[in-house]
């Protein structure tokens, strides 16, 4: 079996080195990349990310990332992973400091959670909780029912009418968790911070 080389974007806003290594504890090759050329010739893409989806969609569209992305996945079937922040620049647009575009790979917006959506919790939801997942197979092959991941954001993805596999989570509302749509897939949960779960998930994107 040849080993999966797994290509993960930097545009400076994510926690590369913990998404590095639970990949090569997988066993895969992993490079990190901030060229849009190097995305253009890639496999296997991962968007992690953390901090302001302005500050991250300014950084990507000045370097063109997001036409080297746009690309690759569309036209040339390149399988995509965005974790965090990451998921929500697949996405249209995001309401953070005014409204953002995003890269635009899924039709899906992103907005702040509203203390009055969450009742007594804390904004930003931070901690495991739990997926609802409607479709056991791909991305969430073998994840055990309600399996936990870890979040840790004060803005999510809003569900709208999503396609293809998806799981959602519970925080005083439903928001989109993760999702898998065609070669495009999501977390808004950081896998490589969810111990088995997420190793588990990890794998099963790598074998899509």
């Amino acid at each position: 079996m040849s080993i999966p080389k797994v290509t993960i974007i930097d545009y400076g806003m994510g926690n590369i080195f913990s998404v590095s290594s639970a990949f090569k504890y997988l066993g895969a090759e992993v490079e990190i990349v901030s060229d849009p050329e190097e995305i253009l010739n890639s496999s296997i893409l991962v968007l992690p990310g953390v901090g302001s989806f302005r500050n991250a969609m300014e950084f990507i569209k000045e370097r063109k990332l997001d036409e080297a992305i746009i690309d690759a996945v569309t036209k040339k079937g390149v399988k995509i992973l965005g974790i965090c922040l990451g998921m929500q620049l697949l996405g249209s647009h995001s309401s953070e400091n005014g409204k953002t575009a995003g890269i635009g790979l899924i039709p899906n917006q992103v907005e702040r959670f509203t203390s009055k959506e969450v009742y007594e919790r804390k904004i930003p939801h931070v901690g495991f909780n739990s997926l609802h997942i409607n479709e056991k197979q791909g991305l969430f092959k073998d994840l055990p029912h309600l399996a936990d991941f870890y979040f840790v954001h004060s803005y999510r993805m809003l569900v709208g009418d999503i396609q293809g596999r998806y799981a959602t989570c519970n925080y005083g509302v439903e928001f989109l968790a993760a999702y898998e749509i065609e070669n495009i897939c999501g977390t808004q949960f950081h896998p490589e911070k969810s111990q088995t779960n997420g190793l588990v998930m990890l794998k099963n994107f790598l074998q899509l």
